[in-house]
């Protein structure tokens, strides 16, 4: 087998195992004749540059005679083993991939545009795999053993890392890299067909009269991008906190305070939680809260943030629909230490929350907003929801796309007047509810 072949065909496992052997012995070599203590003085380029240049040495010293591409190829993958992740960094590299899983060292998967697809490579070993592993949670001084089998942390460069090993996994050691998420504007994922003209006109109304926005969906449905997106119609005069398990959220504005939480370090001290963060925002005299996820006590928390003065906050929360989601709020605020009755986390709920927005991942891996819904109950009244908005996707086409229209409906009447008073227009396209019987018809669809 030529060495092009060796190189560039990682579909064969025999080709795998000579380029993995291949890439073992040249680091071996690269690593005898480096200064240790020098390099890692240098910065992260400049490191990358030596290696690659004292490698090509080597190469041209010791190696056969390669073609341009495939010693370009093998110092990129001696260097990536050297100071990266192996074969993981072209795919960090790559922007079209959103998230990275592997499954043990023989299967590599990635996410792109919405779709889950194999790649044709693969770790040599279980210690291969490992060693990448151990250097990623290295960087944010974490460590996995069979005594610490699972770590969920933040890369420096943003990506979210989420590893468990055996005894846990048996399948082997498994690593999940998400991306950090690029910023969008409503305008960009208007053009994307994440939602349309008059829905983003609604959206951008009500954050700007200081409704509270939960939105809601499930795990990849674009969530996080939403929320960030929408947090950058928030006028620039006001105090923001933004609080998350990982920091996603990037917004602009110039009066921005961040909060990340952290996890207990390896003696079992040290945590900071999503509620701990959100009880000590209350008092850095925030004019909104921005919550990545709630998903537990701290849920409480943000509703009796939301219903005493912090108006316009927004959060998220995994649910399948907009009903759902009132419920998992529910849910969720129950499980904070306070014992509080579910009757008065319902009170809360109605008070506190004045939208959902539902977002959606349909079967072309497009991602929707499926539905505003306005939360038209008070007190101790059942739940009632009002669809502002909704998308209604047709059967899946021939060319595997999912069509569709958004659909809009009147709004309450407390809704209309309350973005007027606020000097917001309601987009033309919804119009005004006047007759409950009506609302209340549309509630029992």
């Amino acid at each position: 087998m030529s060495l092009r072949a060796r190189i560039n065909t990682p579909e064969a496992n025999n080709g795998q195992v000579e380029e993995s052997h291949l890439v073992a012995t040249y680091r071996a070599k690269l690593l005898e004749e480096i200064d240790l203590a020098e390099m890692s003085a240098l910065a992260a380029a400049e490191r990358r540059q030596r290696l690659e240049r004292v490698l090509g040495h080597i190469i041209s010293r010791e190696g056969p005679v390669l073609s341009t591409h495939e010693r370009a190829h093998l110092i990129r993958r001696v260097v990536d083993e050297a100071l990266g992740l192996g074969i993981l960094e072209p795919l960090l590299e790559d922007a079209s991939v959103s998230e990275i899983m592997v499954n043990g060292p023989d299967h590599i998967y990635v996410e792109r545009a919405g779709r889950i697809e194999q790649l044709p490579m693969r770790f040599a070993s279980n210690e291969q795999l490992m060693q990448t592993i151990e250097r990623i949670v290295s960087t944010v001084n974490r460590r996995v053993d069979e005594a610490n089998p699972m770590v969920d942390a933040r890369l420096p460069s943003g990506e979210r890392v989420n590893v468990i090993i055996p005894p846990l996994s048996l399948t082997g050691p498994i690593l999940t890299i998400r991306r950090f998420p690029r910023a969008y504007t409503l305008r960009e994922l208007l053009a994307f067909g994440s939602l349309d003209e008059q829905m983003a006109l609604l959206l951008a109304s009500l954050v700007r009269a200081r409704f509270n926005v939960i939105v809601s969906g499930g795990t990849g449905t674009g969530k996080t991008t939403l929320l960030n997106a929408m947090s950058g119609l928030v006028p620039d005069g006001e105090r923001i906190v933004t609080i998350e398990d990982s920091a996603e959220l990037q917004l602009q504005q110039p009066h921005v305070i961040t909060l990340e939480s952290r996890p207990a370090n390896v003696e079992g001290k040290g945590q900071v939680t999503i509620r701990d963060l959100v009880r000590n925002s209350l008092r850095m005299r925030p004019d909104r809260i921005i919550v990545g996820e709630v998903r537990g006590g701290e849920t409480l928390d943000m509703l009796q943030a939301m219903s005493t003065g912090h108006d316009g906050s927004l959060a998220t929360v995994h649910a399948n629909s907009a009903e759902d989601a009132l419920l998992r709020l529910q849910t969720l605020g129950s499980m904070s230490e306070v014992e509080i009755p579910f009757e008065a986390i319902h009170d809360q709920i109605n008070s506190a929350v004045d939208c959902i927005v539902q977002l959606t991942r349909h079967a072309d891996g497009s991602r929707k907003v499926t539905e505003i819904a306005l939360v038209d109950s008070h007190g101790r009244e059942d739940y009632r929801l009002v669809t502002a908005c909704r998308f209604e996707a047709r059967p899946l086409a021939s060319d595997g796309v999912v069509y569709g229209e958004f659909r809009y409906h009147p709004v309450p009447r407390r809704v209309a007047d309350r973005l007027y008073l606020k000097n917001e227009n309601l987009p033309p396209a919804f119009g005004v509810a006047d007759d409950e019987n009506e609302l209340a018809m549309r509630r029992t669809e």
